[in-house]
């Protein structure tokens, strides 16, 4: 018993330290773009810090999700946080999977960079709604006579770049429409769809998303409005941007896990040099290099072709 342990031990190992040289190969030529990922969630995080500066609370408008869904009231408000950090963590987890287990579909690094580049394209459109027209905010902290629902002046522009992390996030007015948790939880489900493997999985994935926006719109986090309009934006920028992104190489067919994607500089260099061999005359197919011979205005294959021609016209 001991023994199978440590033999399985060390083969997890080298499962981990290949499986870390090949994304640090990655992250060296991805980098820039994770970053820029992880500085425009701030930038969304100040965006919503400074709406709430506009905030204006006013009576709760009118919405067919809160005459629907009874109110879970403030004792209960957590129940949606925790079913969200719940598919933030098991996501997360996921995206790491190939460092442990053999069978593995997707790079780490890869999936990351796409899953931000979903995120800042949907918050993007976010930023550019919730600034456009402020609603009175739903949730119990954002009504009347609440002492968070305004805020005063900042002294200085160095308390709004802080942005009073994490209670300026989980008590933030006026960034309404639309759902930043729904679109984390698309992001994370679409992703899932496509690259997943268990098929259980994507199934309950869709289901929890649905859960997630219920509870959403009965903690009166957000109006319905604000969930509808998440489900068909962040749809419709996951499938467009994925259209334009390059398709991660597929790790099931038991390559080698050095077989990285070609980058942009590579492709460019090996279009131009197809279209350099093609107007020289010659076949992009090196094993289609033969010996041509020009026999009566014909250009014949090889030798062999030449005495069929030759046969053929009586010489």
């Amino acid at each position: 018993m001991t023994l199978y342990i440590g033999r399985e031990a060390s083969k997890l190992w080298k499962r981990i330290c290949a499986e870390t040289t090949t994304e640090i190969i990655l992250l060296i030529d991805n980098w820039k773009y994770l970053l820029a990922g992880l500085i425009f969630q701030y930038i969304h995080g100040l965006a919503a810090r400074g709406v709430h500066y506009l905030h204006q609370p006013g009576p709760l408008l009118q919405d067919l999700g809160f005459f629907l869904l009874p109110e879970l009231g403030q004792d209960r408000a957590y129940i949606s946080e925790t079913v969200f950090t719940c598919v933030f963590l098991s996501f997360f987890l996921w995206t790491f999977h190939p460092f442990i287990f053999k069978s593995k579909k997707i790079y780490t690094v890869l999936i990351w960079c796409r899953v931000l580049a979903f995120l800042v394209a949907s918050q993007i459109l976010r930023i550019i709604t919730f600034y456009s027209t402020q609603l009175p905010g739903p949730n119990y902290h954002c009504r009347e006579g609440s002492k968070l629902a305004r805020l005063p002046k900042p002294d200085s522009m160095l308390e709004v770049l802080i942005i009073n992390f994490p209670r300026g996030v989980n008590y933030g007015c006026g960034d309404l429409i639309f759902s930043s948790h729904m679109i984390f939880t698309l992001v994370f489900v679409l992703t899932y769809q496509k690259y997943g493997t268990r098929r259980f999985i994507k199934q309950f994935a869709w289901l929890v998303a649905i859960i997630q926006s219920l509870l959403i719109v009965a903690s009166r986090k957000h109006y319905t409005v604000d969930v509808v309009v998440a489900w068909y934006t962040v749809n419709l920028v996951v499938f467009f941007i994925d259209k334009k992104l390059p398709e991660l190489p597929d790790r099931t067919s038991g390559s080698s896990p050095l077989l990285l994607p070609l980058s942009t500089k590579d492709k460019d260099s090996k279009t131009k040099e197809e279209n350099h061999k093609l107007l020289n005359g010659n076949s992009v197919d090196p094993a289609d290099w033969r010996q041509r011979t020009q026999v009566n205005g014909k250009i014949m294959e090889d030798a062999n072709g030449v005495h069929i021609d030759n046969a053929m016209n009586g010489a």
